[in-house]
Protein backbone atom coordinates (compact mmCIF):
# COMPACT_ATOMS: atom_id res chain seq x y z
CA UNK A 1 0.00 0.00 0.00
CA UNK A 2 1.52 3.63 -1.08
CA UNK A 3 0.87 6.16 1.04
CA UNK A 4 0.52 9.62 -0.85
CA UNK A 5 0.28 13.08 1.11
CA UNK A 6 -2.89 14.93 0.16
CA UNK A 7 -3.20 17.94 -1.74
CA UNK A 8 -3.93 20.44 1.85
CA UNK A 9 -4.12 23.83 2.28
CA UNK A 10 -1.65 23.14 5.64
CA UNK A 11 1.19 21.53 3.37
CA UNK A 12 2.64 24.98 2.28
CA UNK A 13 2.86 26.03 5.55
CA UNK A 14 6.28 26.08 7.04
CA UNK A 15 6.98 25.03 10.34
CA UNK A 16 6.43 28.00 13.44
CA UNK A 17 6.39 30.85 11.34
CA UNK A 18 3.29 33.24 11.25
CA UNK A 19 1.54 34.01 8.42
CA UNK A 20 -1.45 36.22 7.82
CA UNK A 21 -4.27 33.08 7.78
CA UNK A 22 -6.30 35.63 5.46
CA UNK A 23 -4.01 35.12 2.77
CA UNK A 24 -3.69 30.87 3.19
CA UNK A 25 -7.34 30.21 4.36
CA UNK A 26 -9.85 32.75 3.96
CA UNK A 27 -13.07 32.35 5.04
CA UNK A 28 -15.54 33.28 8.11
CA UNK A 29 -14.19 34.67 11.51
CA UNK A 30 -12.61 32.07 13.47
CA UNK A 31 -10.92 32.01 17.28
CA UNK A 32 -7.58 32.80 18.23
CA UNK A 33 -6.00 29.64 20.07
CA UNK A 34 -4.99 31.95 23.15
CA UNK A 35 -7.66 34.15 23.74
CA UNK A 36 -10.47 32.49 26.75
CA UNK A 37 -13.42 30.89 25.05
CA UNK A 38 -16.01 33.85 25.72
CA UNK A 39 -13.51 36.37 23.57
CA UNK A 40 -15.55 36.47 20.72
CA UNK A 41 -14.66 35.57 16.94
CA UNK A 42 -12.11 37.68 15.16
CA UNK A 43 -11.73 38.15 11.37
CA UNK A 44 -9.28 36.61 9.06
CA UNK A 45 -7.19 39.41 8.39
CA UNK A 46 -6.44 39.96 12.40
CA UNK A 47 -5.30 35.92 12.68
CA UNK A 48 -1.78 34.41 12.18
CA UNK A 49 -2.02 30.80 11.06
CA UNK A 50 1.27 28.88 12.65
CA UNK A 51 1.90 25.63 11.91
CA UNK A 52 3.15 23.76 15.17
CA UNK A 53 5.25 20.37 15.04
CA UNK A 54 3.45 17.52 16.15
CA UNK A 55 5.02 14.21 17.60
CA UNK A 56 3.15 11.77 15.78
CA UNK A 57 1.58 13.79 12.70
CA UNK A 58 4.39 14.58 10.76
CA UNK A 59 2.41 16.97 8.94
CA UNK A 60 2.21 18.59 12.07
CA UNK A 61 -1.13 20.68 13.24
CA UNK A 62 -2.09 24.59 12.64
CA UNK A 63 -3.83 26.95 14.87
CA UNK A 64 -5.27 30.82 14.91
CA UNK A 65 -3.44 33.67 17.02
CA UNK A 66 -4.34 36.52 17.14
CA UNK A 67 -1.55 39.78 17.45
CA UNK A 68 -1.52 39.51 21.33
CA UNK A 69 -1.58 35.51 21.08
CA UNK A 70 0.97 35.11 18.44
CA UNK A 71 4.15 32.54 19.59
CA UNK A 72 7.86 34.35 18.96
CA UNK A 73 9.53 32.58 16.04
CA UNK A 74 12.38 29.94 17.16
CA UNK A 75 14.85 29.41 14.95
CA UNK A 76 15.46 25.92 13.68
CA UNK A 77 18.07 23.83 16.09
CA UNK A 78 21.44 23.35 14.07
CA UNK A 79 22.25 20.48 13.34
CA UNK A 80 24.29 17.77 15.46
CA UNK A 81 28.19 18.21 14.13
CA UNK A 82 28.82 14.74 12.25
CA UNK A 83 31.02 12.38 14.36
CA UNK A 84 34.80 12.50 14.11
CA UNK A 85 36.25 9.25 13.18
CA UNK A 86 39.55 8.08 14.73
CA UNK A 87 41.86 7.13 12.58
CA UNK A 88 42.93 3.21 13.00
CA UNK A 89 45.50 1.53 12.57
CA UNK A 90 46.89 -0.44 9.74
CA UNK A 91 45.91 -3.64 9.85
CA UNK A 92 48.47 -6.73 9.82
CA UNK A 93 48.30 -8.55 6.30
CA UNK A 94 46.66 -12.41 7.43
CA UNK A 95 48.13 -15.15 6.24
CA UNK A 96 46.80 -16.65 3.57
CA UNK A 97 45.96 -20.10 3.99
CA UNK A 98 44.07 -22.52 1.91
CA UNK A 99 41.07 -23.95 3.36
CA UNK A 100 41.05 -27.10 3.90
CA UNK A 101 38.73 -29.66 2.13
CA UNK A 102 36.54 -32.41 3.31
CA UNK A 103 37.77 -35.30 1.65
CA UNK A 104 34.22 -38.01 1.24
CA UNK A 105 35.20 -40.72 -0.13
CA UNK A 106 32.13 -42.40 -2.86
CA UNK A 107 32.12 -45.54 -1.81
CA UNK A 108 30.52 -47.69 -4.64
CA UNK A 109 26.70 -48.44 -3.09
CA UNK A 110 24.81 -52.16 -3.75
CA UNK A 111 22.85 -52.48 -7.22
CA UNK A 112 20.44 -54.72 -7.41
CA UNK A 113 21.18 -57.41 -9.73
CA UNK A 114 17.60 -57.37 -11.36
CA UNK A 115 16.70 -53.57 -12.22
CA UNK A 116 20.58 -51.99 -11.99
CA UNK A 117 19.22 -50.04 -9.70
CA UNK A 118 21.70 -48.66 -6.79
CA UNK A 119 19.63 -49.67 -3.57
CA UNK A 120 18.86 -47.55 -0.50
CA UNK A 121 20.67 -47.72 2.89
CA UNK A 122 18.02 -49.77 3.74
CA UNK A 123 19.25 -52.72 1.57
CA UNK A 124 15.76 -53.37 0.06
CA UNK A 125 15.69 -52.54 -3.89
CA UNK A 126 12.57 -49.56 -4.46
CA UNK A 127 11.46 -51.60 -7.69
CA UNK A 128 11.57 -55.29 -7.06
CA UNK A 129 11.49 -55.42 -3.23
CA UNK A 130 14.54 -57.89 -3.50
CA UNK A 131 16.88 -57.88 -0.35
CA UNK A 132 20.79 -57.44 -1.17
CA UNK A 133 23.29 -57.70 1.17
Amino acid sequence: MRVASSADWRDALPFDTPVPAADVAPGDPARCSGCPAEVAAWERTALFAVKHRHPNHHSGFVRFYCAAHVPAVTPPPPAAPAPVRKARAPRAPREQTTPQRRVVEDKPRPVCPDCFIEVSATGICGMCGERIA
